[in-house]
């Protein structure tokens, strides 16, 4: 299944520049103001999952944080970030992988997800996906998914859609909610999505 997706998501970035895809973001400034709500110092370890050729990562440097890893299942992705970054990329940890075969080697201060979580369709992904970010996460996890009034799929894939509560019930278990934002994300197109965003605290049991 991963070489399917893995190839889906490879051709996209190869093929498509970001004024051409639905998720570009010229200034990610929900995923930064998240980030900044949890008052972090600059050595924290932060993974943006599904982070594609997202500039979170050139802010998150500007704003000096040293510690940071991208992760994507698109090998091509991340080479885009990597060209844009250029001698910056040096300093960021690049991960090729599916996010529900990732074997972190780190404990991560914030977990950061802006549209990868809701690709996950079936409960054996989000399970995997949720243990993984249990046994890894040690402060903090912020997730933007399509709200329930957003598209049912992106790129030509099926997502899954969450309501605040249907996202605070599927992280329940190792997660205390902090808060939710609904957002509308205007695309290149000029076309209008839905977003829900949530931030949530790791139980320190």
């Amino acid at each position: 299944m991963m070489n399917t997706i893995q190839n889906h998501w490879d051709a996209v970035y190869k093929t498509k520049e970001p004024d051409q895809v639905s998720w570009t973001q010229e200034v990610p400034q929900t995923s930064l103001d998240f980030i900044s709500s949890f008052g972090l110092a600059k050595t924290a370890e932060i993974i943006d999952v599904g982070g594609g050729d997202s500039k979170l990562v050139d802010y998150l440097l500007e704003e000096g944080f040293e510690n940071i890893t991208v992760l994507d299942i698109s090998a091509e992705a991340l080479e885009k970030s990597k060209k844009r970054l250029g001698d910056k990329a040096r300093k960021v940890n690049w991960v090729v992988s599916d996010i529900t075969e990732f074997k972190p080697d780190r404990f991560f201060d914030v977990w950061h997800d802006r549209a990868a979580f809701h690709f996950l369709t079936n409960s054996h992904q989000v399970s995997k996906y949720l243990a993984t970010a249990r046994y890894s996460v040690s402060g903090f996890m912020t997730i933007g998914t399509f709200s329930e009034n957003g598209p049912s799929k992106c790129s030509g894939l099926e997502i899954q859609q969450y309501s605040e509560d249907k996202l605070t019930a599927e992280l329940q278990n190792g997660f205390q909610k902090i808060r939710c934002i609904t957002e509308e994300h205007i695309t290149p197109f000029d076309t209008a999505q839905d977003f829900l965003f949530c931030s949530f605290r790791r139980y320190q049991y």
